[in-house]
């Protein structure tokens, strides 16, 4: 899959659930529980015990229906481990020029984390494809729509302080898209196996996705 292709697909499907569980079992039900909400781009932590194996199981699994990603991605051996196993966007929490370049090589998309202004344009010049913002919640959309305002060519991911009652005004601000954790795969459903409860959330921000897809289309 090409850069550009998974750029249109982060583009279009806006959510990217991401993963994070203190055991692997049972993450390929929850990466099929997503897909059946509608959800289609799933990043699977590096937090997440035996983390390659998992992002194996689930690209054997669920192959082409799902855009695979990486997250917690802190250095360039993580990162080529990742993309071996499946990864189709390498995210991290910090910005790390030999991640990006390891993404460069092959041909994956590459979103550093930053925040402020300053480190923001270093991640986008040093190569980032989409820079997450992290933590997000601190300045929630305002701080977005701010920082968006002198910079409107760089792709923002925020993520922290993404949930069902501000996923619509970060995408209003000017999100290219959002990573939404615990408040899509729920710790307590994940430790029960409630994997329905997952499914539920994620047609819940599906359906806040049409609805401000709809909404821009109108205008």
């Amino acid at each position: 899959m090409s850069q550009e292709t998974i750029l249109r697909l982060l583009a279009e499907t806006k959510i990217v659930a991401i993963v994070r569980s203190p055991a692997s079992a049972e993450l390929v039900r929850v990466a099929r529980a997503l897909l059946e909400g509608g959800l289609r781009a799933i990043e699977v932590t590096f937090t997440v015990p035996d983390a390659v194996n998992v992002l194996r199981d689930i690209a054997r699994e669920l192959g082409d229906e799902i855009l695979l990603g990486a997250g917690t991605v802190l250095d360039e051996v993580t990162a080529r481990l990742a993309i071996l196993a499946g990864a189709q966007f390498i995210v991290a929490p910090n910005t790390n020029l030999e991640v990006i370049r390891t993404c460069r090589r092959y041909a994956k998309v590459a979103i550093p984390g930053a925040f402020t202004p300053t480190e923001i344009v270093h991640a986008w010049e040093s190569g980032a494809d989409i820079v997450k913002v992290f933590p997000a919640e601190v300045g929630g959309p305002g701080y977005i729509r701010a920082v968006r305002a002198p910079l409107p060519h760089i792709r923002l991911m925020p993520t922290g302080g993404v949930n069902l009652q501000t996923v619509g005004e970060f995408l209003k601000a000017g999100a290219y898209c959002l990573g939404v954790g615990a408040q899509l795969v729920e710790p307590r459903a994940l430790a029960e196996g409630n994997f329905s409860r997952i499914t539920e959330l994620a047609r819940q921000y599906v359906s806040l996705v049409k609805q401000y897809s709809d909404a821009t289309a109108s205008l």
